[in-house]
């Protein structure tokens, strides 16, 4: 049975769309990722939500804004915050480190 794990950050610029890049096409796993800023390159939808069997955060920040803006649609969804820190470039390979250890009890 595949999962299907959402990352969510502020812009969807940095952060998640790296984690889903590095976490995609790995077997039984699809991935998706968008921001909850209103400037954010793929912004998140309830859709999204739906689709999503687990959601990982980047910040404590990001889920409180999580659950403020989509409170309703989050009743059974299981959302983990990753904590880092938005101080990394797209693909930086700190940043795909921290990902791949903060991640790995989640895969």
């Amino acid at each position: 049975m595949g999962r299907n794990l959402l990352f969510v950050c502020s812009r969807n610029k940095l952060r998640s769309p790296t984690a889903e890049v590095i976490f995609r096409g790995r077997p039984g796993i699809e991935t998706d990722s968008a921001g909850l800023s209103p400037d954010a390159e793929v912004p998140l939808s309830p859709d999204q939500i739906a689709w999503a069997d687990l959601i990982l955060v980047m910040e404590k920040v990001h889920r409180a804004r999580l659950k403020r803006k989509f409170g309703k649609h989050l009743a059974g969804k299981r959302v983990v915050v990753l904590d880092i820190p938005d101080k990394f470039p797209f693909m930086d390979d700190d940043l795909v480190r921290l990902l791949e250890a903060r991640c790995a009890p989640y895969l």
